[in-house]
């Protein structure tokens, strides 16, 4: 409650340089900083965990994020962070803490992103929301180019 809708996140947000790094982090873990193979070096961070791996089965063993990772990465500038498993939390977590997290550093993220196929590296990142007024959330379609 009381945070921004989809609608009134700009749209540059979703658009532009993004970096891909791998996690090393299991299932049900949580992504920190140190455990980013490269430390943030683009306003967009997409994170490659490899904890959710047949998307035709859903299994609830899944990584997320840490929620001091918020800060941390809203300090460097980053501005969007995406993640390869259904939620930025844990299945178990029903807190909610890094949805809390990042929505309190304002960080905006994307959930759910295949990434199996791309290796770390610098991209342009397109993945326009619908513009849903005052929804939480909208369902994107990713695309990385390379640049």
């Amino acid at each position: 409650p009381g945070s921004a809708g989809i609608d009134e996140i700009p749209l540059e947000t979703w658009l532009g340089p993004c970096q891909v790094v791998e996690a090393r982090v299991g299932p049900r873990g949580r992504v920190r900083l140190e455990d980013l193979s490269e430390p943030p070096s683009a306003p967009r961070l997409l994170v490659k965990t490899g904890t959710f791996h047949d998307r035709e089965l859903f299994a609830d063993d899944f990584a997320g994020l840490d929620p001091s990772l918020a800060g941390e990465l809203a300090a460097r500038g980053v501005v969007l962070v995406g993640i390869d498993t259904p939620s930025v939390d844990p299945y178990d977590d029903e807190t909610f803490a890094s949805h809390r997290a990042l929505i309190l550093a304002g960080v905006a993220w994307l959930e759910g992103l295949v990434l199996a196929h791309v290796p770390p590296g610098r991209y342009d990142l397109a993945a326009l929301p619908l513009r849903i007024e005052g929804g939480d959330g909208s369902p994107v379609r990713a695309v990385l180019v390379a640049p």
